[in-house]
């Protein structure tokens, strides 16, 4: 019940490497329509009234996830090799 209260419908944004434009215009597109949205292999984008509501809401859309996966025995969708590899050249680390 909580969830629905402070999240409500959650859109999946499909996933965009870091940094990828379209990522900023798929959230973007959902603006103001959503009180937070999922972005694929990234994690939650969550607003509120202020900063306390926004917090909240994040930790119910959390919680709720874990035990729809839970329940479900489903496990989340990890990246593809070629997604890994993508990132890895992009973003080598030091």
């Amino acid at each position: 019940a909580y969830y629905v209260m402070r999240v409500g419908k959650l859109p999946l944004v499909p996933y965009h490497i870091p940094g990828d434009p379209k990522l900023g215009d798929a959230v973007r597109g959902l603006a103001g329509q959503h009180s937070a949205v999922l972005l694929a292999n990234h994690g939650p984008v969550v607003a509120g009234k202020n900063l306390e509501a926004a917090v909240y809401a994040t930790e119910e859309l959390e919680e709720t996830a874990k035990l729809y996966l839970l329940l479900r025995g489903e496990n989340p969708r990890g990246l593809t090799p070629e997604q890994v590899a993508e990132l890895e050249a992009r973003f080598p680390r030091d």
